[in-house]
Protein backbone atom coordinates (compact mmCIF):
# COMPACT_ATOMS: atom_id res chain seq x y z
CA UNK A 1 0.00 0.00 0.00
CA UNK A 2 1.49 3.29 -1.08
CA UNK A 3 1.89 6.02 1.54
CA UNK A 4 3.14 9.60 1.61
CA UNK A 5 4.84 11.15 4.63
CA UNK A 6 5.80 14.82 4.82
CA UNK A 7 8.56 16.24 6.99
CA UNK A 8 10.60 19.41 7.37
CA UNK A 9 7.98 21.87 8.53
CA UNK A 10 8.57 24.29 11.36
CA UNK A 11 8.73 27.89 12.49
CA UNK A 12 10.84 30.35 10.50
CA UNK A 13 11.16 34.12 10.32
CA UNK A 14 10.06 36.04 7.28
CA UNK A 15 12.78 35.96 4.63
CA UNK A 16 14.03 32.59 5.80
CA UNK A 17 14.07 29.19 4.11
CA UNK A 18 12.77 25.70 4.72
CA UNK A 19 12.92 22.45 2.79
CA UNK A 20 10.00 20.05 2.92
CA UNK A 21 10.34 16.42 1.97
CA UNK A 22 7.70 13.83 1.07
CA UNK A 23 8.81 10.23 1.47
CA UNK A 24 7.01 7.77 -0.80
CA UNK A 25 6.72 4.20 0.46
CA UNK A 26 5.09 1.29 -1.33
CA UNK A 27 5.59 2.98 -4.68
CA UNK A 28 8.10 4.79 -6.87
CA UNK A 29 7.95 8.58 -6.89
CA UNK A 30 8.87 8.85 -10.57
CA UNK A 31 5.88 6.71 -11.60
CA UNK A 32 3.33 9.30 -10.52
CA UNK A 33 2.43 12.91 -11.04
CA UNK A 34 3.34 14.43 -7.69
CA UNK A 35 2.23 17.68 -6.15
CA UNK A 36 2.48 19.99 -3.15
CA UNK A 37 -0.56 21.81 -1.83
CA UNK A 38 -1.15 23.99 1.22
CA UNK A 39 -4.09 24.99 3.32
CA UNK A 40 -4.25 27.93 5.69
CA UNK A 41 -6.93 28.22 8.40
CA UNK A 42 -10.25 29.22 6.93
CA UNK A 43 -9.00 28.97 3.35
CA UNK A 44 -9.32 26.45 0.56
CA UNK A 45 -6.53 24.06 -0.31
CA UNK A 46 -4.14 25.83 -2.67
CA UNK A 47 -1.89 24.37 -5.37
CA UNK A 48 1.80 25.04 -4.74
CA UNK A 49 3.85 22.98 -7.22
CA UNK A 50 3.97 19.72 -9.14
CA UNK A 51 6.32 17.40 -11.02
CA UNK A 52 5.06 15.35 -13.96
CA UNK A 53 5.73 11.61 -13.92
CA UNK A 54 7.66 11.07 -17.15
CA UNK A 55 8.91 14.41 -18.32
CA UNK A 56 9.78 15.70 -14.88
CA UNK A 57 8.33 19.03 -15.95
CA UNK A 58 7.41 21.34 -13.10
CA UNK A 59 4.47 23.66 -12.59
CA UNK A 60 4.14 26.33 -9.89
CA UNK A 61 1.34 28.30 -8.36
CA UNK A 62 1.50 32.03 -9.04
CA UNK A 63 2.05 32.93 -5.38
CA UNK A 64 5.25 30.88 -5.08
CA UNK A 65 6.89 31.31 -8.49
CA UNK A 66 10.49 32.41 -8.18
CA UNK A 67 10.65 31.53 -4.47
CA UNK A 68 9.88 27.81 -4.28
CA UNK A 69 11.53 24.94 -6.14
CA UNK A 70 10.05 21.45 -6.41
CA UNK A 71 12.24 18.47 -7.19
CA UNK A 72 12.13 14.71 -7.28
CA UNK A 73 14.87 12.59 -5.73
CA UNK A 74 14.62 9.21 -7.40
CA UNK A 75 17.39 7.70 -5.27
CA UNK A 76 15.70 8.57 -1.99
CA UNK A 77 12.19 8.22 -3.45
CA UNK A 78 11.15 11.65 -2.22
CA UNK A 79 9.45 14.76 -3.49
CA UNK A 80 11.11 17.87 -2.10
CA UNK A 81 10.08 21.51 -1.85
CA UNK A 82 12.74 24.15 -1.31
CA UNK A 83 11.10 27.31 0.01
CA UNK A 84 13.04 30.56 0.01
CA UNK A 85 12.16 34.12 0.96
CA UNK A 86 9.25 32.89 3.04
CA UNK A 87 6.49 35.31 3.91
CA UNK A 88 3.84 35.23 6.66
CA UNK A 89 1.22 34.45 4.02
CA UNK A 90 3.04 31.17 3.33
CA UNK A 91 1.90 29.95 6.75
CA UNK A 92 -0.17 26.81 6.21
CA UNK A 93 -0.24 23.06 6.46
CA UNK A 94 1.63 21.68 3.46
CA UNK A 95 0.48 18.43 1.88
CA UNK A 96 2.12 16.06 -0.55
CA UNK A 97 -0.12 14.31 -3.08
CA UNK A 98 0.12 11.64 -5.77
CA UNK A 99 -1.95 11.30 -8.95
CA UNK A 100 -2.30 7.71 -10.13
CA UNK A 101 -3.62 8.81 -13.51
CA UNK A 102 -2.83 11.50 -16.05
CA UNK A 103 -4.65 14.43 -14.56
CA UNK A 104 -3.93 18.11 -14.78
CA UNK A 105 -1.30 19.36 -12.34
CA UNK A 106 -3.26 21.98 -10.41
CA UNK A 107 -6.70 20.78 -9.33
CA UNK A 108 -6.58 19.03 -5.99
CA UNK A 109 -9.34 16.73 -7.24
CA UNK A 110 -6.89 15.16 -9.71
CA UNK A 111 -4.87 13.63 -6.89
CA UNK A 112 -5.66 10.24 -5.40
CA UNK A 113 -3.39 9.91 -2.37
CA UNK A 114 -2.49 12.48 0.27
CA UNK A 115 -0.07 12.69 3.15
CA UNK A 116 -0.98 13.91 6.63
CA UNK A 117 0.65 17.29 6.14
CA UNK A 118 3.36 19.29 7.84
CA UNK A 119 2.90 22.70 9.47
CA UNK A 120 4.88 25.69 8.20
CA UNK A 121 4.66 28.89 10.23
CA UNK A 122 6.33 32.10 9.09
CA UNK A 123 6.62 34.88 11.64
CA UNK A 124 6.83 38.54 10.67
Amino acid sequence: QMKLEESGGGLVQAGGSLTLSCLVTGGTVSNFNMGWFRQAPGKEREFVASVRRISGNTVYGDSVKGRFTVSRDNADNTLDLQMNNLMPEDTAIYYCAADYGWGLPQPATEYDLWGQGTQVTVSS
